[in-house]
This record gives structure tokens, sequence and C-alpha cells, in this order.
């Protein structure tokens, strides 16, 4: 039996992704903050919760992520920056990640398939950006990316057949996306279902890449 790891499982695409790989036969286990006292952002909480995981994972999903850092919504002009969001921004959606990927060469197989993702986001391409503003959230997306990129150089000589990707999951409606009116979004049930079928058709060749929901690869 496969197994999956997904961190962030009490979100909403968190635990579209349980449900999803728990239907594709996978032996799941998740961790939330909320359920679990799983804390991104402590370097300890993410230290004691992953040492204390006895098994290798054929799928690792962090579904971790932030919209408004620090209860500010992204800015639409630079006047509007805040050290304090920017500052959250970063610590919720690249340095957590990066605590979690710390953890992924002992949690990944070395002798089979495997593959670890993390949510991304298209506005932190760089190449991509034609409209400006959501200067914190994009500059976090972006570093994310990049840790990503370098994660899956590092263990490409440790881990040669695991894929990483950096995964743009379209708007999906959450509590995440709330404010986003007028738009067609994806239930949570059918990002999961998207998500892990990109993963699937990934090879290590194309590992360290960032893709989205349709499996079309993203500009850095």
């Amino acid at each position: 039996m496969k197994t999956a790891l997904i961190l962030g499982a009490s979100g909403g695409i968190g635990a579209a992704l349980c449900a999803e790989y728990e239907a594709r036969g996978c032996a799941v286990t998740g961790l939330s903050r909320r359920d679990d006292g799983f804390d991104i952002t402590d370097p300890v909480s993410v230290e004691t919760h992953l040492t204390a995981l006895d098994q290798r994972y054929d799928y690792i999903i962090c579904a971790t992520g932030q919209l408004a850092g620090a209860g500010h919504p992204p800015e639409k002009s630079l006047k509007s920056l805040s050290a304090e969001a920017m500052m959250d921004q970063f610590r919720i959606n690249a340095m957590g990640p990066a605590l979690i990927m710390r953890h992924v060469p002992q949690l990944l197989p070395r002798d089979r398939s495997c593959a670890f993702a993390v949510l991304s986001a298209r506005v932190g391409s760089i190449g991509d950006n034609q409209l400006g503003g959501w200067y914190s959230y994009r500059a976090a997306k972006a570093a994310v990316n990049q840790l990503l990129r370098g994660a899956s150089i590092e263990l490409r000589r440790s881990h040669p057949k695991a894929v990483l990707l950096a995964l743009h999951p379209g708007t999906v409606d959450t509590s995440f996306t709330a404010n986003f009116k007028g738009r067609d979004k994806f239930s949570p049930a059918q990002a999961a279902q998207h998500l892990a079928e990109v993963i699937d058709r990934k090879t290590p060749e194309q590992s360290g890449q960032f893709y989205d929901w349709a499996d079309t690869q993203v500009p850095w």
C-alpha cells in the first residue's frame, strides 16, 4: 500500500487531498495546527512532529499557506507595503515550507518513485507577472519556488527517483478565496484530483519545476 503525508490537513485543499489519496488506496497521515498542534513557523514543532514519524512516504504534500499577511489584504500599491505583513507572509509561505523541506530527505524513500510537492501560486511567477501589486504574497511564493528548486537539485543526488514540484492549484472555493467574487472556482475535491493527477504524471527528469492544475508549466 502506498503512503501519503499531507501537511496542512485541516485546510480546504489539505482535507481534500487527504480524501483524494485515501480514495486512491493510500494510507494517509495528516498533520495540521488545528488538530495536531503542528505549527510550520515553529522549528521545534516541525522537528518534534516530523522526527516522530517512523516511515517513508510515497507522497508528501505541503498544503499550507495564507493570503493575508498579519491580517493585511494583498497590497494594491507600493504605499500599502507593511513590514509586519511582509514578514508574516514569508514566515508562513516560505520559511514554514523550508522548515518542512529540511526533513523531506528522511521522509522520502531512496529506492522507489516518490514525490514531494508544495502549494505555490501563479502570482509567485516573476515571468508571468503582468499586473503588479500583491507584493508580499508574490515575493513569498517566489521564495518558496526557489527553495523547492534548490531542494530538488540536492535530492537528485540522494533520491534519484524522487520528484519535487511547485504546484499552482488554481482558484479553489475555500475560506482562502472567500473575498474573490465573480470568479470561477474549483471545489477542493476537484483541486485535489487535479493536483494528484499532475504529480502522478511527472518523472524525475521534471523534478524541480513549477506546474499549474492543468499540468501546464509555469515560468519562474
